[in-house]
């Protein structure tokens, strides 16, 4: 460092560094990694350093570039070091990840602060680090799939009809007690041997025979709340999910008491011209109809990937047996939730249909992050090897498609998705689906009739409640989800 007399550290060329890099599993995804950087690479970042530091810096007496160099290296040693170590890290680590094949699916776990960059010889680390499982890329030409076959019949499409305008209906008192179908505003409160444990929350519910949360849900509501008038208080047990937040509390089975309050019965608007024109501007019931046809064809166009998709998934990762960190699975829950809801709010699904498919990946988040996490190592592995790659229509894409259902342009879902850090969710939803498509295109189908259960009576009422904890720990995939959870709306003419 002491030397006039440098070499010309001006390179364009990243500098291929002299490493001696000992790596130790400690898991299918950990590695253990001890690397050894070169005197001679350390001499080099540090004459680089003054390098810089003499062309930029001023001292007393001297114009800039004009001072001697030891005087730099004695004045900037401290800086210097710490600037040399840093980019030493980064580097070593990267052409590491290079060298050794490596796909980092975390950060790496080191104290930068308590190594010390040496005067003399090597400069010597340790550091932790989760990466992709190294695994065979299964065969996946020519798989045999099951494809479903449907055409929407009238009828289908009436019972539609029917559930968009209920969707725009109101609620009004009900004089007499609540059967299947009605709503009950309760106060709804979660104990344990009589004593609450979470706050009291006041919510409008439907009475249907399934009622779901975030971490429980009630089989058979309608026959526990039918005959219920304002004053009945009603008590009923349930099991927690396994994996809330709460580690007391997996499993365990609590009280869920509802105060009734007020009967409710859903009033539904005539399919009249006002009511046409609210809906969307349609000019008569035939061109509404044909709208309501289309959502139904994008809603079953999104059943048939997704059971494609599961037979593929099936098929690669059946031989995925590889432990993945509980660290990483924590991650990553939060980060499936949102694909998920993002790829219902692109096929078009309701707000409704939404919050109920939310309450089912919260109930079985560690099982659903575990094969999603293992789908995505192999899908990641054969875009690779077949050269996928995400481009910006897809995203232009990808965003006009979510934009077409919540009412926002683009560039606003763009900034939003943005904004919540999703938009390398976004990228692997791209990734993903091109794959599955290069999959589809090289597999054998066979159809099979679809139930439709796009157009079925409602079965489940669910609400975004997490009995197990005030907070669900899911975040928020759009303000519009947030909006349709808040059931109460549903008394100010929103079902």
């Amino acid at each position: 460092m002491a030397n006039e007399e440098l070499e010309n550290t001006e390179n364009t060329e990243p500098r291929k560094l002299t490493l001696d890099v000992d790596v130790r599993e400690t898991g299918s995804c950990g590695r253990h990694l001890t690397v050894s950087v070169s005197r001679e690479d350390v001499d080099f970042y540090v004459n680089r350093e003054i390098d810089e530091l003499w062309k930029t810096q001023s001292f007393p007496g001297f114009r800039p570039g004009k001072a001697p160099r030891k005087l730099v290296a004695k004045r900037f040693n401290k800086e210097i070091k710490e600037r040399v170590k840093g980019a030493l890290i980064l580097d070593s680590i990267s052409q590491s990840n290079v060298d050794l094949n490596l796909v980092p699916i975390s950060e790496p776990d080191l104290n930068v602060e308590a190594l010390v960059l040496p005067d003399e010889g090597p400069f010597v680390y340790e550091y932790d680090i989760e990466v992709r499982p190294s695994f065979d890329i299964p065969n996946w030409k020519g798989l045999k799939l099951s494809r479903y076959a449907h055409e929407f019949t009238p009828k289908e499409i009436d019972a539609a009809v029917d559930r968009f305008r209920a969707s725009r209906g109101s609620l009004e008192t009900k004089d007499g007690p609540a059967a299947l179908g009605d709503f009950i505003r309760t106060k709804l409160t979660f104990e344990i041997d009589d004593k609450p444990f979470s706050p009291t929350k006041t919510e409008t519910i439907r009475i249907r025979p399934t009622l779901s949360f975030t971490d429980c849900e009630i089989k058979e509501f309608d026959k526990f709340m039918e005959g219920a008038v304002p004053g009945d208080v009603r008590v009923k047990k349930v099991v927690l999910s396994k994996d809330i937040l709460s580690e007391e509390l997996r499993g365990k089975e609590v009280d869920a008491k509802f105060e009734i309050l007020e009967v409710l019965v859903a009033v539904v608007p005539e399919l009249d011209d006002e009511f046409l024109k609210e809906a969307g501007g349609f000019e008569n019931i035939g061109d509404f109809r044909d709208a309501i046809h289309g959502e139904l064809v994008r809603q079953l166009e999104y059943e048939q990937y997704q059971l494609e998709r599961s037979q593929i998934c099936e098929a690669l990762t059946a031989n995925a047996n590889w432990e993945l960190p509980p660290k990483l699975l924590k991650e990553q829950e939060d980060r499936e939730y949102i694909r998920a809801i993002l790829e219902l709010r692109r096929a078009g699904f309701s707000d409704e249909q939404i919050v109920r498919q939310r309450n089912i990946l919260s109930r079985n988040a560690r099982e659903t992050t575990s094969q999603a996490l293992k789908q995505h190592f192999v899908f990641e592995a054969i875009a690779e090897s077949e050269g996928v790659v995400d481009e910006e229509r897809d995203y232009q894409v990808e965003y006009a498609l979510i934009a077409s259902q919540t009412g926002e342009s683009p560039r606003r879902v763009a900034k939003r998705i943005e904004n919540e850090g999703a938009t390398d969710v976004v990228r692997n939803q791209i990734i993903e689906r091109k794959v599955v498509n290069l999959i589809r295109n090289e597999a054998e189908f066979v159809e099979i009739p679809y139930e439709s259960g796009l157009v079925a009576p409602e079965t489940e009422e669910a609400v975004e409640i997490s009995a197990g904890s005030d907070d669900s720990g899911i975040p928020e995939a759009t303000e519009e989800d947030a909006k349709a959870a808040n059931r109460e709306a549903a008394a100010n003419g929103k079902l």
